[in-house]
């Protein structure tokens, strides 16, 4: 049952309670629930029961309707006893709302009993956004499994990155593009088993019978300087256009070139105190925190996809 908790529903429709998940004792595992259906009336208080009746007690629902459109989004963050509320159960139970309210995903992961997503990174020459999926992987920070990275890039054995992959036990595969061979079918057979890929600035175009495919999401970064500058050293141009503004997009992969749904965006400003370097650096780091940042959204069941070319991002 709901413990006694102070709470309330901010303008974004999100209850929140301010008691701790670890606050109910070490028992106690965290559940995440994700749910789009045709919006009626009665959802959030079938999904809330649901959990009360098996003694969880929730500590975050996110809901969103559109305007325009009677779609119902919602997240919910809850703890609960395994011993009082069985994996298998969970599973049943929230198949059972799913069922009655028609839903078009219902989604729920126990991140301490589920396996880790598997993933595996394609990076090209650029090592600044591998780096940094890299240390929060190996932090703990980043809820997955790196299986490979895959490059067509070679590094030699002494860099940082080969030296970090060969001390983790991460093989580390190089398939140079050349004459039109993007090297899609090794690429497809290396990615067998893995629940996502991630771009790390991979700068090869994948084609749309390799999305086709793959059939699962294909998480991307590039910088926030398009359409403006497109090309050789974007950086470059936007610098000596005098720009005030830098950014990054993390994005799903769709058949249009950086035209996927948006996951996260992040800026910065720059002036003309900031030279190349300081420019690059600068452009660089919201790279690497915006794509970490969509990954670890989106492995938190944080991003649904809304409309055609739309995200909600909880």
């Amino acid at each position: 049952m709901l413990r006694k908790a102070s709470k309330f529903l901010n303008r974004s429709g999100s209850w929140r309670s301010f008691v701790s998940p670890k606050a109910a004792g070490d028992s106690q595992l965290t559940g995440l629930h994700v749910f789009q259906c045709p919006d009626r009336t009665g959802i959030v208080a079938k999904i809330t029961d649901c959990i009360a009746s098996r003694g969880g007690n929730i500590h975050d629902v996110d809901v969103f309707v559109p305007e325009n459109k009677p779609v119902f989004y919602s997240r919910s963050e809850f703890t609960f006893d395994p011993q009082r509320w069985p994996r298998s159960v969970m599973d049943d139970d929230f198949l059972t709302i799913s069922k009655t309210f028609c839903a078009e995903k219902s989604i729920v992961r126990v991140p301490d009993l589920d396996p880790r997503y598997k993933i595996a990174v394609l990076a090209s020459k650029l090592d600044h956004c591998l780096i940094d999926l890299l240390y929060g992987w190996q932090e703990g920070k980043l809820p997955v499994d790196i299986v490979c990275v895959i490059s067509n890039h070679e590094r030699a054995p002494n860099t940082h990155v080969m030296r970090f992959l060969e001390r983790h036990g991460l093989p580390y595969y190089y398939l140079p593009t050349k004459n039109g061979n993007k090297r899609e079918e090794e690429i497809l057979e290396l990615a067998r088993g893995t629940d996502f890929l991630v771009l790390a600035r991979y700068m090869q175009i994948l084609s749309g019978n390799f999305l086709e495919r793959y059939g699962k999401d294909i998480i991307n970064i590039h910088h926030g300087l398009l359409p403006s500058f497109k090309g050789g050293n974007p950086s470059k141009q936007a610098f000596d256009t005098g720009v005030k503004l830098i950014g990054a997009t993390s994005h799903f992969v769709t058949e249009e070139l950086d035209a996927g749904p948006i996951i996260e965006q992040m800026v910065e400003r720059v002036s003309h105190r900031d030279n190349l370097r300081c420019f690059v650096l600068k452009s660089e780091n919201l790279e690497k925190q915006c794509l970490t940042k969509a990954v670890k959204s989106y492995c938190e069941l944080r991003v649904l996809n809304y409309d055609q070319n739309k995200t909600v991002v909880f």
